[in-house]
């Protein structure tokens, strides 16, 4: 479902154990602009994919740390003051209370990783 700010976030877990997980078919089947898909649960954690391209607004998470990987494109991580620029097999760790925003200058494709119980839009925005 697509919320105000036009991104398209699905909590519902997609994947269960044992089974496989195609990225690669996901990513060129989407023609969304800004989509995070929960593919399957590790632990307490959420595994989730997001096809990216454009901004999305400052915020933070004040119970759950997020991490980023980029599979394809360039995501930009910004904190305050500093700028962080992923490309492809590089990731990022932004700990719980940290202020940031992500941006994707093309089109990006990201997994992210969070404990299940975060809200993806954050809070403090």
């Amino acid at each position: 479902m697509e919320d105000e700010r036009g991104y398209k976030i699905d909590l519902e877990v997609r994947h269960g154990p044992l089974e496989k997980i195609d990225l690669a078919a996901m990513t060129a089947s989407c023609t969304d602009r800004w989509t995070n898909r929960s593919l399957c649960l590790v632990n307490d954690c959420v595994v989730r994919l997001g096809i990216l391209h454009g901004e999305f607004h400052w915020h933070r998470h004040d119970e759950e740390d997020e991490f980023f990987l980029v599979l394809e494109g360039r995501l930009m991580v910004d904190t305050e003051g500093r700028t962080e620029e992923l490309r492809p097999h590089q990731g990022y760790m932004v700990p719980r209370g940290v202020m940031h925003r992500t941006r994707a200058p093309e089109r990006t494709a990201v997994i992210m990783v969070e404990k299940s119980s975060v809200v993806p839009t954050g809070s403090g925005d």
